[in-house]
């Protein structure tokens, strides 16, 4: 009989322990626990090593804020850090640890385990590329149907949460086309230094990088705010990254004294 492996993620040990050993009664699933997303990421690279690895991955949705691991040689993978700067390690939920799975063990399927139905979330969710969203309190059942489904390559929502999801999804596209438009009223020069502000490049470093002199490079900044419609850095950042603007790629790190933004100004 093929065995189903799944990886229970949650940083409240009764529920993880309590849900691995109801999974764990069925005869085709095995299953273990990590308590957080760093030691789920240890977990699927040391199974995927020893040829065994996970299939489906469980992951709380309000998974609790910890530090995504370092990346060294062939070691872990780096982990997508929502409320960090550009590059930088920091914390993150269940949702981000969606995406870094997804990157790192891309045949690994995710559903999101969530104490409450939030449309939001759950379009992030899929955004981020799980595969199902389920409630904490479902039946033992529900769940074995949709790791059961997913592994199909099927997609679980709840009923009552569709609309609002689709409602979600339909203005996510409508706000990234919004967003490009603008970036695409941009000159190439301005373009140039909005990928050096989504970097996290302060006015200083963008002038080196691009050597242009600091009046210029503020000249520039305040062009890019005023085309995009923003009154400041954070804020063009966010509309750049909407639009699918990648940061400058930088052959070595910005200076340590460099800031983007301060008191809300350009720096």
């Amino acid at each position: 009989m093929a065995r189903i492996r799944v990886l229970v993620v949650d940083d409240h040990r009764i529920f993880a322990e309590s849900l691995a050993a109801a999974l764990a009664a069925e005869p085709d699933v095995e299953v273990a626990a990590a308590g957080s997303g760093p030691a789920a990421l240890r977990c699927l690279e040391r199974a995927a090593a020893e040829g065994r690895g996970y299939d489906v991955l469980l992951a709380d949705a309000e998974l609790g804020a910890v530090t995504a691991p370092a990346r060294t040689g062939a070691g872990p993978v780096p982990v997508p850090a929502p409320r960090s700067g550009p590059g930088r390690s920091g914390p993150f939920d269940g949702i981000a640890l969606v995406g870094a799975v997804r990157l790192a063990r891309p045949s690994v399927r995710t559903v999101v385990l969530a104490e409450k139905d939030d449309p939001a979330r759950a379009a992030l969710a899929l955004q981020a590329g799980a595969c199902g969203w389920v409630a904490k309190d479902s039946s033992l059942q529900r769940l074995l149907a949709v790791i059961r489904g997913v592994l199909r390559d099927e997609t679980h929502l709840p009923a009552a949460l569709l609309t609002g999801v689709l409602r979600e999804l339909l203005a996510d596209r409508k706000h990234r086309t919004e967003s490009e438009k603008l970036v695409e009223s941009l000159t190439p020069r301005e373009r140039e230094v909005l990928r050096c502000m989504v970097a996290g490049l302060g006015r200083k470093a963008v002038a080196e990088r691009l050597f242009l002199s600091p009046h210029t490079v503020r000249t520039h900044m305040q062009n890019v705010l005023g085309k995009l419609g923003v009154h400041s850095t954070l804020a063009a950042v966010a509309l750049a990254r909407r639009a699918g603007v990648g940061p400058a790629d930088l052959e070595e790190p910005a200076l340590p004294g460099d800031v983007v933004e301060r008191g809300g100004q350009l720096a």
